[in-house]
């Protein structure tokens, strides 16, 4: 299935704040030889016995710090475009400097492309869960310098992968990663139902919604009619997506839902009708109503954001429905929302 712009932008839109995190999988039992996947996503590896499945993105962690794999998954037959987008200028642009760049084959015989180089600390920490490629993805502090990193791409025949790895001086030797990165494993892709099983929610009231796409192992896309890929917003959408990280205290959660809301960069012209926080069955919670258009077809939305706080992270769920149709689905927004149950 692939989404259509509007879709897509609306499934990045809903992963801003949600910092790529991903539901852990066990390695107990596991054979050294066995490969190990991040929850729901279709590349696994061998990593070193210092490193497990992160809590917090889709990839790996060292459990003492200071080093991290994470994966983004693309559609099949995005490789050349990434590839040819992958220069040395664009990257040194976002701090990546490269130093080295090889094709190689990884497990499997696909093709791949590996870039190693160094990466400068952004001056302030990154807070957003940007989905681009060689910006840092969560895990390694903004305060460090300069850290080692590699940039794996992989042509999958119907996916492409972008692994990246770094760490900072004498966590692992480069020789572990590399043979970690390449050793990278594909297997066939998971249903959909196995994604949405895999994540670290489940929905107890649907609402007349559906489940239509997952995303970084820790968020779901949905949306209420019979179409798959609902363009112009015909149809309302709900994403859900949770971040295992230190939450805002009860001073900064309004704040720092505005900035998530505004951090939207394919929507203009926004006007919050609400925003506030509120207790529920003894969780935190807060709630934003607002109008905007979208940029690229200047259709009139309503988006509702709700965050709910708890002790190690957040959940989040943005709504979006066209104007026209907000009284009889705001509710039904929330009515999901509420039946939410973390594992």
């Amino acid at each position: 299935m692939t989404l259509r712009p509007a879709l897509s932008r609306l499934a990045a839109f809903g992963l801003l704040l949600a910092g790529l995190s991903s539901a852990p999988l066990t390695t107990t039992g596991a054979r050294a030889d066995t490969p190990v996947f991040p929850s729901s996503s279709r590349f696994g590896f061998q990593p070193p016995s210092d490193m497990a499945p992160s809590r917090r993105f889709m990839g790996f962690e060292r459990m003492e710090g200071g080093a991290m794999v994470s994966v983004v998954e693309l559609p099949g037959g995005a490789y050349g475009d990434i590839e040819k987008s992958f220069t040395d200028d664009n990257l040194k642009s976002q701090g990546f400097a490269v130093e080295s760049r090889e094709p190689v084959k990884v497990s499997g015989g696909l093709e791949g492309l590996l870039l190693v180089g160094g990466q400068s600390p952004p001056p302030s920490p990154v807070t957003d869960g940007s989905t681009g490629a060689a910006p840092n993805p969560p895990g390694l502090p903004a305060d460090l310098p300069t850290v080692r990193k590699w940039l794996l791409l992989v042509n999958g025949p119907d996916v492409t992968g972008i692994v990246v790895a770094q760490m900072t001086p004498g966590a692992e030797t480069d020789e572990t990663m590399k043979n970690m990165l390449l050793g990278v494993t594909l297997r066939p892709p998971l249903t959909l139902e196995q994604q949405v099983d895999a994540l670290p929610f489940r929905i107890d009231d649907l609402a007349g919604f559906r489940p239509i796409r997952a995303l970084a192992g820790n968020s779901l896309l949905m949306t209420r009619g019979p179409k798959d890929q609902p363009a112009n917003f015909e149809q309302p959408i709900l994403v859900l997506a949770q971040a295992v990280q230190q939450p805002p205290t009860a001073e900064q959660r309004d704040a720092f839902a505005r900035a998530a809301l505004y951090s939207n960069q394919t929507m203009k012209d926004f006007m919050i009708e609400r925003s506030q926080s509120y207790r529920q069955n003894g969780v935190d919670w807060h709630e934003i109503v607002a109008r905007a258009n979208d940029i690229p077809t200047g259709q009139a939305v309503v988006i509702t954001q709700t965050i709910r706080f708890n002790p190690d992270g957040y959940l989040r769920s943005l709504g979006v429905v066209r104007a026209d149709q907000r009284d009889e689905t705001l509710a039904l927004f929330r009515q999901v929302v509420d039946s939410v149950q973390l594992r």
